[in-house]
């Protein structure tokens, strides 16, 4: 009976592929940041090209009339694009302008505990025993991984303390409004929109009337990659994992491998050298994946908890 691996599991696996994928995101800002771009215009072209690489995609695949959608799924794919692409890119940023980017990143991985209260809220999740000693484990892995236990460069910023919380909360919230908007929807239809409203909010948070922008061909290029490898293709992955995982609280476990990721990027790319506790915190990381996907596959034997119940 418990050989129905919960690791086989098509949403699980995709949210997995997708977190593999945004563990290029670093790669990617450094790159651009390195050819001049600033972090509103990497965030901005990164929004744009997906939303218009999306919109081709759909147009060719389903065609224009699959743009008509009821007002829910409009008004969940808005507030993905305003909160979890949008609003989040201007905390995080502000975050790291005040405690750095290690205590940042470190705000920014608390993210799966939000996901989990807010889960119990909107789902009735149960968080048992296992699943919270899951987070609690992923938390320390992440903060491993991304700051190998070193925090020089932290600063007693009680606003950028809050700024990288509430980072964390809109990141969060990805899981909650891609589950609310993908019941029965198509997640090209739902990335396309939710691509849509971020670019326009980073448009009018740059503020092009006040300064101009510079964009020379090599920005674009990379703007266009970044859009495309991380972006549209990580984030139709992810949403139509979430949509086949029964539980939400999951997710941002599973999609931690972001990190995994990024941390062997930086070493096979970058030349970044790792600590020990670096790769600690790596391993302590995919431990916490496998506790996740061990507790579905024990509640699927028939033993366990009644299926989770969720807003469908």
């Amino acid at each position: 009976m418990k050989r129905k691996n919960a690791a086989l599991e098509p949403g699980a696996i995709l949210i997995f592929a997708a977190g593999c994928l945004w563990g290029s995101i670093g790669l990617f800002i450094r790159l651009m940041s390195d050819a001049g771009a600033g972090a509103a215009v990497i965030s901005f072209l990164r929004m744009a090209f997906a939303f218009l690489i999306l919109l081709v995609v759909t147009v060719i695949r389903s065609g224009i009339s699959a743009f008509r959608v009821s007002g829910r799924v409009l008004f969940f794919s808005a507030m993905l694009g305003l909160v979890c692409h949008g609003v989040y890119n201007v905390f995080y940023s502000w975050a790291v302008v005040r405690v750095g980017v290690t205590v940042s990143a470190v705000l920014l991985n608390v993210a799966p505990v939000f996901t989990a209260i807010l889960s119990a809220i909107f789902f009735r999740e149960r968080i048992t025993g296992r699943k919270g000693a899951a987070l609690l484990i992923n938390v320390v892995g992440c903060v491993l991984a991304a700051t190998g236990g070193q925090f020089t460069d932290a600063s007693l910023s009680v606003s950028g303390i809050l700024f990288g919380a509430a980072a964390g909360l809109c990141y969060a919230l990805t899981a909650i409004f891609g589950k609310l908007a993908g019941e029965g929807s198509d997640p090209f239809v739902i990335s396309t929109y939710s691509y849509f409203f971020a670019a326009l909010f980073l448009a009018v948070f740059m503020r092009p009337w006040d300064t101009p922008l510079t964009l020379t061909p090599t920005i674009v290029w990379l703007g266009f990659l970044y859009a495309l490898i991380p972006t549209a293709i990580g984030y139709l992955l992810y949403y139509q994992g979430v949509r086949q995982m029964r539980e939400s609280s999951k997710v941002p476990v599973i999609a931690s491998m972001e990190t995994v990721t990024a941390a062997i990027l930086g070493v096979l790319v970058l030349s970044e050298k790792l600590t020990v506790m670096h790769y600690l915190g790596i391993a302590v990381v995919m431990g916490s994946i496998v506790m996740m996907l061990q507790k579905q596959e024990q509640s699927g034997c028939g033993g366990g908890e009644e299926p989770t119940k969720s807003m469908q």
